[in-house]
């Protein structure tokens, strides 16, 4: 596991965060990694913006391929593996 040290901490802040991590029940360590995972948690992005990004990425791939021959060749790529063999009895 890792070791963060911060060093320079103004004494008050300290204070603060001792406090805090008292009314929560954690050592100062657990306090800091709390609210590192916390703020780190809100940073990710939102749904909202993950849809963005990825529609964006629409009309970015350019083949001079039909849609037919496209699918035509992703077909003839696929293996049949022992596996697709088993669930095709189960299946049917």
């Amino acid at each position: 596991m890792a070791t963060l040290q911060v060093k320079g901490m103004d004494d008050r802040l300290y204070e603060a965060l001792g406090a805090l991590a008292s009314t929560d029940r954690r050592s100062v360590s657990q306090e800091v990694v709390a609210m590192i995972e916390e703020f780190l948690a809100r940073r990710r992005p939102r749904g909202q913006d993950a849809t963005v990004a990825f529609l964006e990425l629409a009309g970015t791939w350019e083949d001079n391929r039909s849609a037919a021959r496209i699918a035509s060749d992703i077909r003839k790529a696929r293996r049949t593996g022992a596996r697709s063999r088993r669930l095709a009895d189960v299946l049917d």
